[in-house]
C-alpha cells in the first residue's frame, strides 16, 4: 500500500494532526482495506479513507482535553 500518493497523504495528516506516521500509516492502510471490501467505484477509496483517518485522530485529540 505504500505508494508514492499514500505516502503524501500519511505524512500531511500526521503533519497536520501531530502523529506518528508509522500511526497514521497503519490507520489508513486499515480503512483503504475496510473500504475496498465494499466499495463498488474506488476511484475515491482513498479520499475516503484519508477523511476517516483524520477525523478520528482529530476526535481523540478532542476527547483528551
Amino acid at each position: 500500500m505504500k505508494t508514492e500518493d499514500s505516502q503524501k497523504i500519511v505524512h500531511e495528516i500526521a503533519e497536520s494532526t501531530d502523529s506518528p506516521e508509522e500511526v497514521v500509516s497503519q490507520m489508513y492502510t486499515d480503512a483503504v482495506q475496510a473500504y475496498q471490501r465494499d466499495a463498488r467505484v474506488l476511484d475515491y477509496v482513498p479520499l475516503f479513507a484519508a477523511k476517516r483517518v483524520r477525523e478520528t485522530l482529530r476526535s481523540r485529540t478532542a476527547s483528551r482535553r
